[in-house]
């Protein structure tokens, strides 16, 4: 049987939602061996001031920090809420929650491009109005939903081009050209294209990559329509996967690393349309780790360990300054079956591997 160890990680993309629910979903992530979190904020209200208590038009990150202590957070090593870029951003906001500890990232959100972006506001705003700069100043990560937002549905996702595409051939070479030491994390990847841009970049540009994109492709969405797979950027072709797979385990791979995008919803499919988003709680690093040998990885060797550690535990933590932790757990090549977070409003969030018609994983994770 193949069983190794491995730091606890950091998963560097994820939503907690809010209220009594937080508990569970923080649980989850606990559950597989997590030293900490990045937590995004689009909750309603968005989480787009620093200091303070929240109030009814916008919530702090100091204020969602203390809910997510509270919800069971106070175990992690480390959590980074990044502050939700709005039209109400100053470059003396982000200096000012520098200053204060708080702020140690920014997400930007493609108007209307997501669930609960519609806060969100143009990229070229924040090239001209000075947040960047400020940012590059300051040393404060730019967390990069890479989408461009109000494109027809031929140019959203066509045979030749996609919302990813456009954002990273028209507007990234822009970005990284007026700021060259802005720290940035392209987001969730999906494409050949992205791949290619942050392999062209230095070391202050990096990716995450989520479970579902290395392990889906549109085909796998669309026959039969598994919705529990519809996230956002969607799953896209199988030379855009092949690409991502090759990034993460190069036996060079220090700039891409492991962010979840893990999203429970307790409905997908509703009257306005499907959710956004896969629940990967729980099962996190057992789906990678299906993912790399799915890529031709053997971790029964050390060197596929190696590849996978770096993936997983080493790379994340070295761009954000995070302690790899002493902690360690493991996973072992056994079965394991997959179950239903039933949550303690009684509400069931279906987890991705669920929702794909499997039950059980070919790894199992002991803490």
């Amino acid at each position: 049987m193949i069983s190794f160890s491995l730091p606890y990680w950091y998963d560097l993309h994820a939503h907690f939602r809010q209220g009594t629910v937080m508990a569970d979903y923080i649980q989850a992530h606990i559950n597989m061996a997590c030293a900490g979190i990045l937590a995004m904020p689009n909750t309603k209200p968005p989480v787009s001031r620093v200091t303070g208590s929240a109030a009814d038009e916008y919530w702090t990150i100091e204020s969602y920090l203390k809910d997510l202590r509270a919800s069971g957070g106070h175990v992690f090593s480390d959590i980074i809420v990044p502050l939700y870029l709005t039209q109400d951003t100053t470059p003396d906001m982000i200096r000012a929650g520098t200053q204060s500890g708080y702020l140690r990232a920014a997400k930007y959100y493609p108007p209307h491009g997501t669930t609960n972006s519609d806060h969100g506001f143009p990229l070229r705003h924040f090239m001209e109005n000075g947040v960047f700069s400020a940012m590059e100043e300051t040393g404060v990560v730019l967390c990069l939903h890479g989408e461009e937002h109000g494109l027809t549905g031929s140019d959203y996702f066509d045979q030749d081009t996609n919302a990813e595409d456009v954002f990273y051939t028209r507007h990234m070479p822009v970005l990284v050209q007026k700021f060259p030491k802005l720290k940035i994390v392209c987001e969730h990847i999906t494409t050949r294209t992205a791949v290619d841009f942050v392999s062209a970049q230095g070391d202050n540009v990096c990716a995450t990559v989520t479970p579902q994109h290395l392990l889906y492709t549109a085909g796998h969405l669309l026959q039969g329509f598994k919705y529990h797979l519809y996230c956002l950027p969607l799953v896209k072709f199988n030379a855009d996967r092949a690409a991502l797979r090759d990034a993460v385990t190069s036996p060079t791979n220090t700039r891409f690393f492991a962010g979840t995008d893990s999203a429970p919803h307790a409905v997908k499919a509703t009257a306005c349309g499907c959710a956004a988003g896969c629940f990967t709680g729980n099962i996190a690093p057992q789906l990678y780790a299906q993912a790399f040998e799915d890529s031709g990885v053997d971790l029964a060797t050390k060197n596929g360990q190696t590849l996978f550690q770096r993936f997983l535990c080493d790379n994340g933590p070295r761009f954000y300054g995070l302690k790899v932790p002493d902690k360690r757990f493991t996973l072992k090549k056994t079965p394991s079956p997959v179950h239903i977070l039933t949550t303690r409003e009684g509400t069931d969030i279906t987890p991705l591997p669920l929702g794909m018609g499997q039950d059980t994983l070919p790894w199992t994770l002991e803490r």
